[in-house]
C-alpha cells in the first residue's frame, strides 16, 4: 500500500487533519519555519545581488531529522502549509531542507480545515508558487536590511536592545504624529439650544433642536450669544412648517477580514490584536467538539478579502431561510469594502466552516474567549447574507421667526440582519406624537442651552491604529498584530485602558527616524512598497529589482546618520544629585522605560534612582518644583516633586505664566498657552506671553 506524508506547520493543525485521512497518511508538523536568515549577522550578500543566506533555525535540527526520515519512507510528500506568502515560503524552505526534487514537490492548500476541503486539495496538488515565495523573500530581506542597518544607530544614540523596522517605525510615527496634534489642539467653545414645546391636546413634550438662524446653520460661540437666543425663543411663536415621512435601509455588514475582526474584537470583546489572532488561530486549526472530534471551526484567519465561496453562500442562505424566514434572506452582497486599499483576493473572508455549528451548539466545547470570538465571527457572517434593516423615519421642521428648529424620529420597521448582529444603533429616536400635523401650533415650555467644547483627535487604540494602517495601505493582515506587539514590547508606546500613548523613549526613537531616515517613516513610501510586493506576488515585478532600487538610499542615509551621530553623540549628563552610597555626582542614563539616575562608579557602586527632569516651573499649589513624571506604563505627565504630599498634575507642560483672567497656571498647547482652569477659556500666543514669565505666585 502506498504511503503519503503530509507536512503542516502546527501540531494542532496536524491533529485535526489526521482525523480526515486514512492509515496510509502520516501528518506531521514542522512547527513553523525551519530555515531563516541568521540572527548573528546581516545574512544578505549585498555585493552579490542581495543573495540571502539561509541557515537551519537553532533547535529545528531534530525536527528536520524526523521529517527527512518520514520523507524517505513516503511515496509522496504533500506540503500543506498555510495558503499565503508565508506558508508558501515555509513549503519552499521545507522542500530545500528535505532535498525534494522538483518532480517530488506536491503543494496543497485549503482555506478551511474540513474533511471535504483537505481531501479536495489532495486531488489538486501543484508546484510551489515562486512568485509568492519571492514576495515573502523581498519583505524579509527589506525588513532585515532596515532592521540590521538602522538598529545599531539607535544603540549608539540611545541604548542597546532597540530596533527599527519598515512597518513598526511608520506605526510609531503615526502615534507620535497623533500625540503632537492632541498636544497642539486648543478646544473651542460652542453651544447648542434645545427647546421644549407642547402641541395642543398632547401630553407628550416635544424636544426640538435649534438648527438655523436667519436661514444659516446655527453657530453659537459664547454664553452671551446663547442667553440672547434663549431670551428670543422664550417670546417666540412656534408652528410646524413641514413633516416628512419616509423609509431608510441599513445594509448588513460585510463578513470579517483580518483587520475588521481585530477592530471589532477590540471594540466588543476588549481583545488586543495579539489575543484575537491567537484565539482565531485555535479556532482555525481545530478544537475538540463533543460528539464530532477535532473540528476546524473557522476559515483561514489572515485575509483582506470579503469573498465567500458559492457553497458557503448557499448554505448560509438556506440556514437563514429555515431559521428566520425567507424575508430575512438577503439579496446580492457587496464584494469589496468601501475605500479599501489593495485588496488581496487570495482567500475567502473569515467565516465559520460549517454554518450548522451555531455558537450555542459548541459552547460547551470552547473556552469563554474562544466562544465569544466564534460567536462574533458566526453572527457577522450570517448577518452579511441577510436582508437590510428598514427604518421608518419622520422629519419635522418648526418655524419661529428668524429661528428654525428640527425634530427627527425613527423606528425599526424590519430588523433584517439585526436579528443576528446588532451594531451600535444611535439611529433609533423616540417616536413623535401622532396628533402632530403640518401647521400645528406649538406652545413654549422651556429652553435648555448646553455648553460644549470641540474635542481633540482621539488617541489611537489598537483597533483604530489597525484601521489607519489598512486604510493607508501599510502592512498586510499578518503584520498588524506583531507590529503593535513589537512597539509595545520595546516600550516605544504604552497602553492605558484601550488608548495608546507614546513614551519618552518612543519620542526619542521617532525623532531619530524622522531626522535621519525620513523615507522609512514616510507613509506614502511604505504604502508604495507594499504595492510593489503585491506586484512581485503576481509575477509583474522581479523581487531583486525592488531591493536594488531601495538599498542605495538606505545605505546613503545610514552613512550620513553615522557621521552625524559622531558629532551629536549623547554622553551621560551629570545631575545635581549626590550618590548616597559613595558621594559621586549621579549621571542620567536611558533605560527601557526612559531616563534614570545611575552612579558613574559602576560596577563598584551600583546605586540607581528614579530621575525626574525639572521643568523650571514652580508648583502653583505648594511652591515646589514641577518635574516630568511617568505613569507605571510609561506615559509622561507633569507633577510636583513633593508628590504624594502635593497632588498637582497636568498632562500638558506648565508654562510658568499665570492666566491674566483668573490667575491659574497656563499650559502649553502647541504654539498657544491655555488656562488650566476649565471654567476659564483664556488663551494667548506663546510669543505674546514671554513678557509675563516669572509672575507665578509663590
Amino acid at each position: 500500500m502506498a504511503h503519503y506524508l503530509v507536512i503542516v506547520e502546527s501540531p494542532a493543525k496536524a491533529k485535526t487533519i489526521n482525523r480526515f485521512l486514512g492509515k496510509n497518511y502520516t501528518v506531521v508538523a514542522s512547527n513553523g519555519h525551519v530555515r531563516d536568515l541568521p540572527k548573528s549577522q546581516l545574512g544578505i550578500d549585498v555585493d552579490n545581488d542581495f543573495e540571502p543566506k539561509y541557515i537551519t533555525i537553532r533547535g529545528k535540527g531534530e525536527i528536520l531529522s524526523m521529517l527527512r526520515k518520514e520523507a524517505k519512507k513516503a511515496d509522496k510528500v504533500y506540503l500543506a502549509t498555510d495558503p499565503d506568502r508565508e506558508g508558501e515560503a515555509i513549503s519552499w524552505h521545507l522542500a530545500a531542507a528535505l532535498n525534494l526534487a522538483d518532480k517530488d514537490i506536491h503543494r496543497i492548500t485549503f482555506n478551511e480545515i474540513t474533511k471535504k476541503a483537505v481531501k479536495e486539495s489532495l486531488k489538486k496538488p501543484r508546484k510551489i508558487d515562486m512568485n509568492l515565495v519571492d514576495a515573502q523573500q523581498a519583505r524579509r530581506i527589506l525588513d532585515r536590511l532596515v532592521g540590521y542597518k538602522i538598529s545599531p544607530i539607535l544603540w549608539k544614540k540611545v541604548k542597546r536592545g532597540l530596533s527599527a523596522g519598515r512597518v513598526q517605525s511608520v506605526a510609531l510615527w503615526l502615534i507620535c504624529d497623533r500625540e503632537r496634534k492632541i498636544d497642539a489642539f486648543i478646544p473651542e467653545e460652542y453651544w447648542t439650544v434645545d427647546v421644549i414645546l407642547h402641541a395642543d391636546g398632547s401630553s407628550k413634550p416635544l424636544r426640538a433642536k435649534l438648527t438655523a438662524i436667519d436661514g444659516n446653520k446655527a453657530e453659537i460661540h459664547s454664553k452671551e450669544e446663547a442667553d440672547q437666543i434663549c431670551a428670543d425663543l422664550e417670546q417666540a411663536q412656534y408652528k410646524i412648517e413641514s413633516m416628512k415621512s419616509g423609509h431608510r435601509t441599513r445594509k448588513p455588514p460585510l463578513p470579517f477580514t483580518t483587520s475588521t475582526l481585530q477592530q471589532e474584537a477590540s471594540r466588543k470583546l476588549n481583545f488586543s490584536t495579539q489575543k484575537t489572532m491567537r484565539i482565531a488561530q485555535q479556532l482555525y486549526e481545530g478544537v475538540d467538539v463533543k460528539g464530532a472530534g477535532t473540528v476546524g471551526l473557522i476559515t483561514y484567519l489572515r485575509t483582506d478579502s470579503v469573498r465567500v465561496s458559492d457553497e458557503a453562500d448557499a448554505n448560509v442562505r438556506s440556514y437563514i431561510g429555515k431559521n428566520y424566514g425567507d424575508e430575512y434572506v438577503g439579496g446580492q452582497v457587496r464584494t469589496a469594502q468601501n475605500g479599501a486599499v489593495s485588496i488581496q483576493d487570495a482567500h475567502e473572508a473569515i467565516r465559520p466552516t460549517l454554518i450548522d455549528y451555531p455558537p450555542l451548539a459548541v459552547k460547551e466545547s470552547l473556552s469563554r474567549d474562544q466562544y465569544r470570538l466564534y460567536q462574533l465571527i458566526w453572527n457577522r457572517f450570517t448577518a452579511s447574507r441577510m436582508s437590510p434593516a428598514v427604518y421608518e423615519t419622520t422629519s419635522v421642521k418648526i418655524g419661529s421667526g428668524r429661528y428654525t428648529l428640527g425634530v427627527s424620529a425613527s423606528r425599526i420597521e424590519f430588523e433584517g440582519f439585526m436579528a443576528v448582529y446588532k451594531p451600535e444603533d444611535k439611529e433609533v429616536t423616540p417616536a413623535l406624537d401622532k396628533k402632530l400635523t403640518e401647521n400645528s401650533e406649538l406652545s413654549y415650555e422651556s429652553t435648555e442651552p448646553e455648553q460644549h467644547f470641540t474635542q481633540a483627535p482621539p488617541h489611537y487604540t489598537e483597533a483604530s491604529l489597525v484601521k489607519e494602517l489598512e486604510d493607508r495601505g501599510i502592512g498586510r493582515p499578518s503584520t498588524y498584530a506583531p507590529t503593535i506587539t513589537t512597539i509595545l514590547a520595546r516600550h516605544y508606546i504604552t497602553k492605558e485602558k484601550k488608548n495608546l500613548y507614546v513614551t519618552e523613549l518612543g519620542e526619542v526613537v521617532n525623532n531619530i527616524m524622522e531626522t535621519s531616515f525620513p523615507s522609512i517613516v514616510n507613509v506614502d513610501f511604505t504604502a508604495t512598497m507594499e504595492s510593489l510586493l503585491d506586484e512581485v506576488s503576481e509575477g509583474i515585478v522581479d523581487y531583486k529589482s525592488v531591493i536594488r532600487n531601495f538599498y542605495p538610499d538606505l545605505e546613503a542615509s545610514v552613512e550620513k546618520a553615522e557621521k552625524e551621530i559622531e558629532r551629536v553623540e549623547i554622553k551621560d549628563e551629570v545631575s545635581d544629585v549626590v550618590c548616597d552610597k559613595c558621594g559621586r555626582m549621579m549621571v542620567i542614563k536611558y533605560g527601557p522605560h526612559g531616563k534614570f539616575l545611575a552612579c558613574p562608579g559602576f560596577p563598584e557602586c551600583k546605586n540607581t534612582k528614579s530621575y525626574f527632569e525639572k521643568t523650571g516651573v514652580k508648583c502653583p499649589k505648594c511652591g515646589g518644583e514641577i518635574v516630568i513624571r511617568k505613569t507605571r506604563k510609561g506615559r509622561r505627565y507633569y507633577g510636583c516633586e513633593h508628590n504624594p504630599d502635593c497632588d498637582f498634575m497636568s498632562w500638558q507642560r506648565p508654562s510658568g505664566i499665570l492666566c491674566p483672567e483668573c490667575g491659574s497656571m497656563m499650559l502649553e498647547h502647541g504654539n498657544k498657552l491655555v488656562c488650566m482652569n476649565k471654567e476659564c477659556s483664556y488663551q494667548m500666543d506663546k510669543a505674546e506671553a514671554e513678557e509675563q514669565k516669572g509672575k507665578i505666585s509663590e
